[in-house]
């Protein structure tokens, strides 16, 4: 997406109803500029009708032509400045208009070039610098030379029209560029403006990105850790059912049982993923209560000896804690039993400590290359909960020398204040 596709939307949203740019100082307030170009128009009709010469014709005609100004500017001159397309041909034709409705009524009756005061400002809106400063000088040299060839004034009525022109250009000069100044910095404003929102809504649009990646891989983890890991057990299990039926029928019907054991607990963890509540086996107990409950199903599931041992003062934690926890020793004994083999012992360690609760799940299996590429998620889901948590897990491990996980969460006494 290009930049200008980007800040079009936003830039849009600035556009009032009119078609004006909202943020635009200099259109935002258009309408005192109305009322001062009223103004002006209406002083100068007043001027030139109660000027002292020409004879009341000439100044008749000179303010009715003035006159005119009020529904050019209205019908032309006002959506010219309103146009925020950048096109010239609207302001061109308004300023040529002006300009013809001007010049003959300012060398008619000299009083008219009050009009400059409401024409320069208008000319520095529409116009670029070079074309309004031209024009400026047009409206100050044509009307001198025309009113001074046609009446032949003294020769100091004539130089103090002369100082006059010079003086209304230098003013509206002033006004003009300045006006040029409001308008650029105002665009510019829009235009940081547009570019904000643009990146406001980037920002959204990715946060709310991030939040549907991390969502997405928060449920990963949770269905590898619980669903997952039961259905591998219920595959296991019925395999060695389909092995013991024709042998040893009490252990298949034993075998039966924890089928029924391990779907009954892979509902219930279902039901608290889907409910977004603890899992199922922090509901109402410990963690070391949660733990003791994993190494007797991996004994029960397996036949190998699995135990559980506490250390450190036990007490509550934040659950979020006792999650990442719960799930690393998930985790490993999955991993135990799908690598390890069926009958290796394994070691389950849970410590308390003042700064830090730490899992350490050690098997005797076969061990394996950590530096190895493998496949699978649990172990990188386990590193990504602990980091998460601010902590670490680490996994040692060598071909024939066994597998140990460790998984450590530091604690600061806010931490556990918080969960008491």
């Amino acid at each position: 997406m290009s930049a200008d596709v980007s800040l079009e939307e936003p830039a849009r949203r600035l556009t009032g109803a009119d078609g004006a740019r909202d943020s635009d100082v200099w259109v935002r307030s258009l309408r005192p500029w109305d009322g001062y170009f009223a103004v002006v128009w209406a002083v100068t009709l007043a001027v030139v009708l109660g000027a002292a010469q020409p004879s009341w014709p000439l100044r008749a005609v000179a303010a009715s032509i003035v006159a005119l100004n009020l529904p050019w500017y209205v019908l032309v001159g006002r959506p010219a400045v309103l146009d925020d397309t950048g096109g010239q041909g609207p302001a061109r034709r308004y300023v040529v208009g002006a300009m013809l409705l001007f010049l003959p009524t300012a060398v008619l009756v000299n009083e008219t070039q009050l009009v400059t005061f409401a024409l320069a400002p208008q000319c520095f809106m529409l116009l670029r610098l070079r074309g309004a400063l031209w024009v400026l000088g047009i409206m100050g040299a044509v009307p001198f030379a025309g009113w001074t060839l046609l009446w032949r004034p003294s020769l100091g009525e004539g130089v103090f029209r002369l100082l006059l022109a010079v003086a209304t250009f230098a003013f509206s000069a002033f006004l003009g560029q300045w006006t040029m100044r409001i308008i650029a910095q105002s665009r510019d404003r829009a235009t940081l403006i547009a570019e904000l929102e643009a990146g406001r809504e980037e920002i959204a649009r990715l946060s709310a990105a991030h939040g549907a990646l991390a969502e997405r891989e928060r449920m990963s983890r949770e269905i590898h850790d619980t669903l997952a890991q039961g259905f591998t057990s219920l595959l296991m299990l019925s395999q060695a059912v389909e092995s013991e039926l024709e042998h040893d029928l009490p252990q298949a019907r034993r075998h039966v049982a924890l089928m029924t054991r391990t779907a009954r607990e892979n509902l219930a963890e279902a039901r608290a993923l889907v409910a977004g509540g603890s899992p199922a086996d922090l509901a109402g107990n410990s963690l070391p209560d949660a733990l003791n409950r994993l190494t007797d199903r991996h004994t029960a599931q397996t036949g190998a000896p699995a135990r559980s041992t506490v250390t450190g003062g036990v007490r509550p934690l934040p659950t979020a804690y006792e999650v990442v926890v719960l799930r690393a020793c998930q985790e490993a004994l999955a991993n135990t039993r799908k690598h390890a083999g069926a009958s290796v012992p394994v070691t389950v360690l849970l410590t308390y400590s003042s700064d830090a609760l730490t899992l350490s799940v050690r098997d005797e299996g076969c061990g394996f290359d950590v530096r190895a590429p493998r496949e699978g998620y649990g172990l990188d889901g386990v590193r990504a909960r602990a980091e998460e948590a601010g902590g670490s897990a680490e996994v040692r491990s060598a071909p024939g020398w066994g597998t140990s996980l460790t998984v450590t969460l530091p604690l600061s006494p806010a931490t556990v204040r918080r969960s008491t």
